[in-house]
């Protein structure tokens, strides 16, 4: 049975043709997972999304549709409060989309939220004050420890493959660009080569990238 009354709409929300959507009140266990949802969640990062909203509040409905309540917008939030323990959740009905066009929005809106990344110079004056008012943003994802404590990264140095490490001294602003360059680049890394430390993976990402743009003598 659908859970919708018309009296837990608390607001609308105008959409292209001066149409309106109604942000509406469901259970967390009535919103169905799209069974082909391209988007990757790890763990950590659902951790990350529940870190968000027990610190600022759930401000972000999810994106539902059709009979099923079929989930569009939205899983790892989904998923974040779910582990949360929370039982209702706000969402958006899109049901003004075809199924083609769900389908098609659900790919628009992931590709569109991780097209571009941090203007560096500004990332680096918010993150430094929010420190000041300490507030840990490592918390919601922002880690920019180097420090190689990760157990299965441990297991992997400890076996026969071999790895080459490589040691740079850098002043602070140089050091302070690199961390906020490999964080940024973390959802694009596709070879790993086996290599289980993320910053290593991060920077051959970046450097991998800058070859494509230039001839490598």
């Amino acid at each position: 049975m659908i859970w919708i009354s018309r009296k837990t709409i608390s607001k609308t929300r105008l959409i292209n043709g001066g149409g309106a959507v109604d942000i509406i009140k469901l259970p967390v266990s009535e919103i169905k997972p799209y069974a082909k949802n391209a988007k990757i969640h790890t763990d950590e990062q659902v951790q990350h999304i529940a870190n968000s909203i027990k610190a600022f509040g759930f401000n972000d409905p999810i994106g539902i549709w059709g009979d099923d309540n079929v989930c569009v917008e939205g899983h790892g939030r989904l998923l974040a409060l779910k582990r949360l323990g929370v039982t209702e959740v706000e969402c958006i009905r899109l049901d003004h989309l075809s199924d083609d066009k769900r389908r098609a929005y659900a790919l628009a809106h992931n590709k569109t939220a991780i097209e571009t990344g941090f203007d560096f110079d500004l990332l680096s004056v918010e993150l430094g004050d929010l420190d000041v008012f300490d507030f840990d943003m490592s918390e919601f994802g922002f880690d920019f420890d180097d420090d190689d404590t990760d157990d299965k990264n441990k297991k992997k140095r400890d076996s026969d493959e071999m790895f080459e490490r490589l040691t740079f001294d850098l002043a602070p602003p140089q050091a302070q660009l690199i961390r906020l360059s490999l964080f940024q680049v973390k959802g694009d890394i596709t070879d790993t080569f086996d290599n289980t430390h993320e910053n290593g993976n991060a920077l051959y990402e970046i450097v991998r990238q800058w070859a494509e743009r230039v001839v490598v003598v």
